[in-house]
């Protein structure tokens, strides 16, 4: 402890010297000079006693925590401020691509976008919360993103995103999407997703054309590549005007996001469980 305070009193008989040298009063600003001269001095005292820092942490762990929390809120902050503007220069084609199926309000105020694979079993629990949300906001635009992220160890993911879009351009995209999201588990094969697909009445000559099209397969490797430039990293993944949710979040979660929304009272970026509990305490029913 006696060490310390000697470092102490060093530091303040070094403050003192500065002033009696004529630099200015705290209050005031230092020029660029002084600024150096008084890191020169600093320097070399840190250099001359390097046990300095850790004795003083040692003795004021609190600050340990203080930087720790200073350092994640600007971690956030600059991920928010990166996110916005991903968000901004990709929005066109997250929010309104020609190809990209829509439901609920065409014209609706808020735009609340799902990225998803068919082969997730979050993403298939969370569809009846989709469903229901979707029927009870008549002001609210659905967006359907395919994101088969799951090919690498599940080919039927990349399968049943063909088949979806291609029951899109026969006007069915919706049909398609909600059974082969009703099947339990994992889709099995490639017959499997095919006799859900003329189950369900389509033309079966034209979707395996359209499955195979250069249409149809740029528009599903264009979304792929839109996912992973926003950095999505699994399914669903839920966007509502630049804010970004993770997960099957419980349905008063979106339904107060979406309030939020139109609030105008949403961050940018990956919302955090703390950032979720906060909106759900505000605009939450």
């Amino acid at each position: 402890m006696k060490c310390f305070l000697s470092h102490v009193l060093r530091i303040a008989a070094m403050g003192l010297a500065l002033m009696l040298a004529g630099l200015p009063a705290s209050a005031q600003e230092f020029s660029d000079a002084q600024k150096a001269e008084v890191g020169k001095i600093i320097g070399e005292y840190l250099k001359e006693n390097p046990e300095f820092i850790r004795e003083y942490l040692l003795e004021n762990p609190e600050i340990l925590l203080e930087v720790s929390d200073k350092l994640r809120a600007l971690q956030i902050q600059q991920e928010r401020e990166s996110a916005a503007l991903a968000m901004t220069t990709l929005k066109e084609k997250l929010e309104r691509h020609p190809m990209t199926p829509v439901t609920g309000n065409p014209e609706g105020d808020v735009t609340l976008i799902e990225f998803f694979d068919y082969n997730c079993t979050f993403c298939k629990r969370v569809l009846s919360t989709m469903k229901e949300i979707e029927e009870e906001d008549s002001n609210l635009r659905v967006v359907w993103k395919e994101y088969p992220i799951l090919t690498s160890r599940a080919p039927t993911s990349l399968t049943g995103a063909k088949v979806a879009m291609a029951a899109n351009l026969q006007g069915k995209y919706i049909e398609a999407h909600d059974a082969l999201m009703s099947v339990r588990g994992s889709l099995t094969s490639d017959a499997q997703i095919l006799q859900i697909a003329e189950d369900i009445g389509l033309d079966m000559a034209r979707l395996k054309k359209d499955m195979e099209s250069h249409v149809v397969k740029a528009y599903i490797s264009e979304t792929v590549k839109l996912g992973e430039a926003l950095k999505f990293q699994g399914t669903p993944t839920f966007v509502v005007n630049g804010a970004v949710i993770g997960g099957a979040v419980p349905k008063e979660v979106l339904v107060a996001v979406i309030a939020a929304a139109r609030a105008g009272a949403l961050p940018p970026g990956e919302l955090t469980e703390q950032d979720m509990g906060l909106i759900v305490q505000k605009f939450g029913s």
